[in-house]
């Protein structure tokens, strides 16, 4: 044999396992600094901007991150292939709860206070480098997965250079009037002692189930306010003197700080007398249409009186608890639009200390606040009998003395959604705090208009959607975090309040101006350290220090697009050039972080979004279809799958999956092989194959006149085509189903019908060579961004050049473009397919010979031409195509009615009827019944009606049939069974370990009643074994030489 000509670069490390494969070119991609040499090659090209999401260095990477990493890299390869300059650098988010809670962790602090003890310099400090614990496992991580990203000038928020510019950020929204400080109710985490955002409480993992008591309350009638409504009814209605409101609340521990309750002014509300139970005989006012629920308690109601919401606004009532009895404008019912009768009693318990709704309504009625709870949320010396409890073990004490006191008419534990903190865990509380805010209510129809106008979202209903709808819904921003690690609120206040006075400062220049010294870090507890006089102060005595609080650390990670740039002190034009991003990804709950963050900044700053192009792809689950936990162990370890079916079948797997079009993926070893089967070892077998055979260096050419070459070199356009403006779009799921379609073409038509062409060799057949080469060189460098180690593998194997991921992106017009040639073949793959799926369900082997084949397709005469290649691939005798599909049958299509049923309506029993009649027509996947109902996949079936339905397949995605002629004859039956005999021989041949072109001498044994058989098909048996020589016996041979044939069947070959 002569020597082989490929690979021209083994870059296989003599392994024929992929992951083995990948680490060879990994070690030569870093030996070679190929990433570097990407950029060097286009960076006078278009620049393509990517901002990467930080992610935090203080945990180990999981799945998520493995996801979104893959499309980081894909979309600028794609791009740097494709002509533009990428440049993509890492970013580490740094600050934070999440680095605060790693470093309580380690150090044992469980109280707030033991930071303070401690001192911050020294928390700080373990912050620091807790941050970046696990920075190198991030950098393997990511180059395993053959994601190329710049680590060495990546980013981190803790850099000066960036909090440099979130202050200014800060000062730059202050000037607009966009910062102010408030106090409001907000979440609370007393775990954290910090209070957080509205968007925080939306985060993944936020809402848990928890369960909690619920009370029915009362609260005696006291009197009226003068010259309110109230005085008037009481005056008309005396009765209401005995009567008692009854309120509900699902916080018990919000009762001690009762301060008014709200009424709904138009609801309908009863005066009524309980008839049973332990409150029987006495009166009660609620909402009429909620009366029923209490019945078990009360006893059927006997209403007295009814009276409009309005009515009652200014009665007054006796405290539940007596711990706040001189409280201004306190314990009178107010009226409120926001109360509901969805539930509880129609009256609300209004605690505005702890409620945002109360706060607002009790703020109009200038009621006193009063907030009895501390920052680890346990009740002060303001309530005695609950000092020191946290408020949710209170609930049971309070609810004990309220028993005891007569006051509660019904208790129940309900199990319901409750917000918990996004990092600790524990159940939030929200509570009244100063804090300091964004104005998002002023710029956010500007942020909704941009939104919908600039930005491209992947999957699109999120725009306007989940995005959409959060943005139209956007309140104030809480920014500030009573923490210690994080970028200071860069904001100086007098420290008397005779002589006020606020600075907010937006670069070092501007504090080494004012303090006289250049900060060195602006961390916690060096910038507080910044004092001065206060200017505004004649007396010289008061001071200027700065307010105790940290930024949230979400405005951080929002600032990245300029922040990382040391904007605008430093590469002023290049942020102005380069914003908004072409392109971002994260995981779509981001709609409520990072996405969110970055998009309000950029408004409010710039006027401008902050990304023009959005992938927010879904979660990934465990192979229970449960989020991924470490203790169930319901996940594939991400090492064990990179070191057992590589990180290209990964990568194959992750995006090839519903996942990139916002859907949920499970995550199983099965789906991560099946990825291999699919793409790569199709490519892989059709390069294989191409090694195996050439002798000769082949060449880029796309002239061959043979119609499978013209075939495949038209599909080869198609694809590039196809994945180039996929990749262009970011839809990476489109890009690998053309992929992984065409390489099933490939290996499984083109490779596997060529095979005579490629065993007759070069000089026969140069054409047939030339053309697989070209269709592999073109397809590796599609596949490079999707299969990056494979692509390389193959396509240095078949150049020998430096690198695939240095070569363009293949231009279809390059290749020749024949869609009616395309449209026919696919037309016969599709009929050979029908036909071996009747074969199959008829258990009839593909050797066995069958009289004929009919194919009924409108339009069939188109292929004639082909009509060979039919004949041999189904293995018939005789092809005959129809126009008349009727004639051999038709499908009748039926209303799948308890599918459709709940979404049509009454409509279903039109589509039954209109069915029947023949009254409908299909598009794609759907049927369009009677012109306008529209049926979907699931909604539908079809049952074929065919004179013999057995040997009657549908043609997939062609509106025809084939029919099989399954009758065997005892002459086709002998035919089919030299097919085998042939196999057999081949596999005896390979088994003795000779040359595809080496001549045999072979002897068959064969029982008595095959041996006419085997005499009528000697020469073609022969002919295909390449035996010079061939003799049939009925004599039984022995020796250790014997093969079996077939069953019954034996031989025995020798090497001539």
């Amino acid at each position: 044999m002569a020597k082989k000509v490929y690979p021209k670069v083994d870059m296989t490390g003599g392994s024929s396992r992929f992951p083995d494969m990948e680490e060879e070119v990994q070690k030569y991609w870093k030996q070679d600094d190929t990433f570097q040499a990407s950029l060097e090659k286009t960076k006078d090209c278009p620049e393509y901007i990517f901002y990467d999401g930080p992610p935090f260095a203080n945990g180990l990477p999981h799945y998520g991150h493995l996801l979104t990493g893959y499309v980081k890299d894909i979309v600028p390869r794609y791009r740097t292939m494709a002509g533009n300059y990428v440049p993509r650098v890492f970013g580490w988010d740094t600050h934070g709860l999440p680095a605060e809670l790693e470093a309580e962790k380690q150090l044992g602090i469980t109280d707030k206070a033991q930071i303070e003890d401690m001192g911050l310099e020294k928390f700080n400090e373990y912050c620091t480098k807790s941050v970046l614990e696990y920075t190198d496992e991030w950098e393997d991580y990511v180059n395993r997965q053959a994601r190329w990203v710049d680590f060495e000038n990546g980013y981190k928020t803790m850099d000066i250079n960036y909090m440099e510019s979130v202050m200014w950020a800060f000062k730059e929204l202050y000037d607009k009037g966009l910062i102010y400080k408030g106090f409001r109710v907000l979440p609370y985490s007393w775990a954290e002692h910090t209070s957080l955002s509205n968007q925080e409480t939306r985060l993944d993992d936020s809402y848990k189930m928890r369960q909690d008591p619920t009370l029915t309350v009362t609260f005696p009638v006291k009197g009226a306010r003068e010259e309110s409504a109230a005085e008037k009814t009481l005056a008309e209605h005396p009765a209401l003197v005995d009567a008692s409101f009854l309120a509900w609340t699902t916080t018990p521990w919000t009762l001690p700080s009762n301060e008014a309750l709200a009424v709904h002014p138009e609801v309908t509300y009863v005066l009524f007398q309980a008839t049973e139970g332990d409150f029987a005989g006495r009166t009660f006012i609620m909402a009429e249409n909620l009366l029923a629920t209490l019945e078990k308690e009360l006893g059927a109601a006997e209403v007295l009186e009814t009276f409009a919401g309005a009515q009652l606004e200014g009665f007054t009532y006796e405290p539940i608890f007596g711990f706040f009895p001189d409280l201004r404008n306190a314990y009178q019912v107010l009226i409120a639009d926001y109360v509901t009768t969805e539930d509880g009693t129609g009256v609300v318990h209004q605690a505005p200390a702890f409620g945002e709704d109360d706060m607002n309504t009790t703020n109009q009625y200038d009621i006193e606040l009063v907030i009895p709870v501390d920052e680890d949320g346990k009740f002060t010396s303001q309530v005695p009998p609950y000092e020191g409890q946290l408020v949710f073990d209170a609930n049971k004490d309070i609810i004990k003395d309220l028993k005891a006191a007569g006051r509660v008419v019904r208790h129940v534990t309900i199990e319901h959604s409750y917000p918990h903190s996004w990092r600790s865990g524990e159940p939030l509380i929200y509570m009244a705090l100063p804090a300091w805010f964004v104005k998002v209510t002023e710029f956010r129809d500007r942020m909704v208009e941009l939104n919908h106008n600039d930005i491209e979202w992947l999957p699109e209903h999120i725009r306007d959607g989940q995005f959409g709808k959060w943005l139209e819904g956007a309140r104030d921003w809480n920014i500030s975090r009573t923490r210690y690690w994080g970028a200071p609120i860069p904001v100086w206040m007098s420290d008397d309040d005779n002589y006020p006075r606020m600075d907010v400062y937006g670069s070092l220049d501007e504090l080494e101006r004012d303090f006289g010294v250049r900060p060195e870090s602006l961390h916690r507890p060096h910038i507080d350290e910044l004092v001065r006089p206060n200017p505004d102060d004649p007396t010289g005595k008061s001071m200027m220090r700065r307010v105790p609080d940290v930024l949230d650390c979400w405005f951080e990670s929002g600032s990245m697009p300029f922040a990382q740039k040391h904007y605008p002190f430093e590469n002023k034009e290049w942020f102005e050039t380069h914003s908004p991003s072409d392109f971002i990804v994260e995981y779509s709950g981001q709609t409520r972080g990072w996405f969110y963050v970055m998009h309000a900044l950029s408004t409010a700053l710039f006027d401008r979004p902050a990304y023009k192009k959005v992938v927010a792809h879904g979660i990934v689950l465990g192979n229970d279809g449960l989020k991924m936990s470490k203790s169930k162990g319901n996940y594939p370890n991400v090492n064990e799958v990179f070191d057992r079916d590589g990180s290209d079948a990964m990568r194959w797997f992750l995006m090839s999956s519903p996942i990139l079009r916002g859907g949920n993926l499970i995550v199983t070893e099965q789906g991560i092989r099946e990825g291999v089967r699919q793409a790569i070892l199709p490519i892989w077998n059709a390069y294989t194959f191409l090694q195996l055979y050439a002798e000769k260096e082949a060449k880029l050419d796309t002239s061959s006149t043979h119609v499978l070459d013209r075939y495949i070199l038209a599909k080869t356009h198609d694809v590039v085509a196809n994945v180039d403006a996929a990749l262009a779009d970011t839809d990476i799921a489109t890009a690998t189903e053309e992929v992984r379609l065409f390489a099933d073409v490939l290996t499984n038509w083109y490779v596997r019908r060529s095979r005579e062409r490629f065993w007759e060799g070069e000089d026969t057949h140069p054409e047939a060579f030339n053309t697989l080469y070209t269709v592999l060189e073109t397809v590796t460098r599609v596949v490079a961004p999707l299969l990056p180690h494979v692509a390389e593998v193959i396509y240095r194997g078949l150049t020998g050049e430096r690198s695939v991921h240095l070569a363009d992106f293949p231009q279809a017009a390059d290749y020749p473009s024949d869609a009616d040639l395309v449209s026919a073949m696919d037309a016969t793959r599709a009929v050979a397919s029908a036909a071996s799926s009747v074969r199959k369900s008829n258990k009839l082997r593909n050797r066995l010979p069958l009289p004929k084949l009919t194919v009924a397709l409108e339009g069939a005469q188109r292929l004639a031409d082909f009509a060979d290649i039919i004949r041999d691939e189904v293995n018939v005798k005789e092809v005959e195509l129809t126009n008349d599909v009727d004639s051999v049958g038709t499908f009748q299509v039926v209303c799948n009615a308890k599918v459709a049923g709940p979404r049509l309506g009454k409509d279903v029993q039109r589509a039954i009827k209109n069915l029947k009649a023949g009254n409908y027509e299909r598009r794609g996947d759907e049927v369009v019944v009677d012109g306008d109902v529209v049926l979907g996949s699931d909604e539908y079936t079809e049952r074929l009606q065919a004179a013999n339905p057995k040997s009657t397949a549908r043609i997939e995605g062609l509106d025809g049939l084939v029919v099989l002629d399954t009758e065997v004859t005892e002459e086709l039956e002998a035919e089919g069974w030299a097919a085998d005999v042939i196999r057999g021989l081949q596999d005896a041949r390979k088994a003795s370990g000779f040359e595809v072109s080496d001549r045999i001498a072979a002897v068959l044994s064969v029982p008595e009643e095959k041996k006419a058989w085997a005499e009528r098909h000697a020469d073609h048996i022969a002919g295909e074994v390449l035996a010079a020589d061939f003799q049939v016996t009925t004599e039984a041979l022995d020796g250790a030489d014997v093969h079996e044939v077939v069953k019954g069947v034996s031989a025995t070959v020798v090497k001539q």
